[in-house]
């Protein structure tokens, strides 16, 4: 299923978030795991122009301004999260196929661990306060976005599983 053809429905407690954080702060280990016998060429591979594992990987760490960006979106009180570049132009421009895998597995360990940081030291008031999401046109917790954030990522890690299996 195509990423923006998901719906979501965030009915969950907020006491699922000792389990989104678990998850979330395992991901870069999965692609790690998931990446380190690849051959080169298999992890650059565009099967039909689309992104290679590596972008996909590249993506990941893309993203997670955008995740941050949402955290701070809570803490400001701002209206509305800060709308995705549905365009993915940060991911296309960034030539993720050119550069050293290590590289973009230690930039997305980095990044992920700055975010997680960052909620960890948020009070719990702060998971529950909703603020609209700009695609999905429905309201959001800050567990909520990180549940998304989850979801995203395990989006991408089945992707990169598909195509360095065949």
């Amino acid at each position: 299923m195509k990423w923006f053809d998901r719906k979501f429905e965030f009915t969950f407690p907020v006491e699922q978030l000792p389990n989104l954080i678990v998850r979330l702060q395992g991901t870069p280990t999965r692609l790690e795991e998931m990446l380190h016998s690849v051959s080169p060429d298999v992890l650059r591979t565009k099967p039909e122009g689309k992104w290679s594992a590596q972008e996909h990987a590249g993506h990941l760490l893309d993203l997670e301004s955008l995740w941050q960006a949402r955290v701070d979106d809570f803490l400001a009180d701002r209206q509305t999260l800060t709308a995705a570049d549905l365009t993915n132009r940060k991911t296309n421009e960034a030539a993720h196929n050119t550069r050293a895998l290590p590289e973009i597995l230690a930039e997305f360990r980095a990044a992920r661990g700055h975010l997680l940081n960052n909620v960890d030291n948020l009070p719990p008031a702060a998971f529950t306060r909703t603020i609209p999401h700009p695609r999905l046109k429905q309201p959001m917790r800050l567990v909520d976005h990180l549940y998304f954030a989850a979801e995203h990522d395990d989006h991408h890690l089945a992707r990169i599983r598909e195509m360095i299996a065949t």
